[in-house]
């Protein structure tokens, strides 16, 4: 049986394609599995885990979509403003910001929100949970990088920066972290919390992706997607991606190469063979597909039979329940403590999570 994945991307036309990638030996192919116009207001980010897809819009909601049982799942209805950002940790849970300055922490066996965290003043621009799940990482429009100890939903460190930050993105190994600002690319190590690199980009980023540990793919707006070596701070290689501006960048490995996965403005999807056991050299077309539609946002979904949630179907839990919940991520029986000037926790029952057309309203 060949390799499968299914790739997802939203647009602003209001509408999420759904794609799936087989592969069959040397042969690619990519048929179209959905498109589905959930949401009132273009999409503006998306993200998935190995059961659910979750897309987030300028209306104000996020949509969630249960991959195995092939259902729409509900909206979760808790931000006010934009989704700017949504980020699944593990199978477990799902953490979203928005232009509200909030972020907040879900878990995906219920859909209940545990606990919003006011973030930022402003709007929230994107978060990061680092590999182990204990720390996240967020940036906004206060002009600030907050480092957010997930154990006890405290900030652990705030780092004031000279201008407002676009993206930040954990290493896959955790040990350094980048924080992107229009065109430049801020490496910081994790032990020190100092740059340990800086690396310009011809035009403003929208999206950067990490092949390896030390590999970065970026993208911007231009046709171009280049890889920076984040050692040496030097561009590797780059590539002519698209016939306009290149919006969102994803990925997988499959055996000894990287496939890189491009969405654009031009309505195209494609995917790119690099190789990883020889010097980075411009990537193979491995095949493209026409949505006819101005992308903004993508994500690969790739299923796992090993990492199923629990097929509990999701209920809403009540507010007495809630309100002992600890934070999601591994705490060792830690609780949250509304205690701190830095970190406003408020008590979020899932008053706002629509399920099968109903609402549950705050009592």
């Amino acid at each position: 049986m060949g390799f499968e994945v299914e790739v997802v991307a939203g647009s602003y036309e209001q509408i999420s394609f759904g794609y799936r990638v087989c592969r069959d030996g040397e042969d690619w192919t990519a048929k179209p599995d959905f498109s589905h116009h959930a949401h009132t207001a273009c999409l503006s980010a998306v993200a998935s885990n190995q059961r659910y897809i979750a897309t987030g819009s300028k209306d104000e909601t996020i949509q969630l979509y249960d991959m195995k049982k092939k259902i729409e799942q509900g909206a979760l209805l808790h931000h006010d403003g934009t989704i700017t950002c949504l980020e699944f940790y593990g199978t477990s849970h799902l953490l979203s910001g928005g232009e509200d300055g909030l972020m907040c922490v879900w878990r995906t066996k219920k859909w209940e929100c545990l606990k919003t965290i006011k973030a930022h003043k402003g709007h929230l621009s994107s978060l990061s949970v680092h590999p182990s799940g204990k720390l996240a990482l967020s940036v906004g429009a206060d002009k600030t990088l907050r480092t957010w100890n997930l154990t006890d939903g405290r900030s652990a460190f705030i780092k004031n920066l000279k201008q407002n930050a676009d993206i930040v993105k954990w290493s896959p190994e955790g040990d350094k972290y980048v924080v992107v600002s229009n065109n430049k690319i801020d490496v910081y190590n994790l032990e020190t919390a100092t740059v340990t690199a800086t690396i310009t980009n011809p035009k403003r980023i929208s999206s950067v992706k990490f092949i390896q540990n030390t590999c970065l793919a970026v993208a911007g707006d231009d046709e171009t997607v280049r890889l920076f070596d984040l050692s040496t701070e030097k561009c590797v290689c780059e590539f002519k991606a698209h016939d306009n501006r290149v919006k969102a960048l994803d990925g997988f490995t499959v055996d000894d190469f990287y496939v890189v996965v491009t969405a654009s403005n031009d309505g195209f999807i494609k995917l790119w063979k690099l190789r990883l056991d020889t010097d980075p050299e411009p990537p193979k077309l491995l095949l493209e597909v026409n949505t006819t539609a101005r992308l903004t946002c993508l994500t690969v979904f790739k299923p796992s039979e090993d990492s199923q949630p629990s097929e509990e179907t999701p209920q809403p839990t009540s507010s007495s329940q809630q309100a002992t919940e600890d934070l999601p991520l591994p705490s060792k029986n830690k609780r949250v403590r509304i205690a701190t000037e830095e970190v406003v926790l408020e008590d979020c029952s899932p008053q706002k999570v629509k399920k099968g057309g109903n609402k549950k309203k705050r009592q």
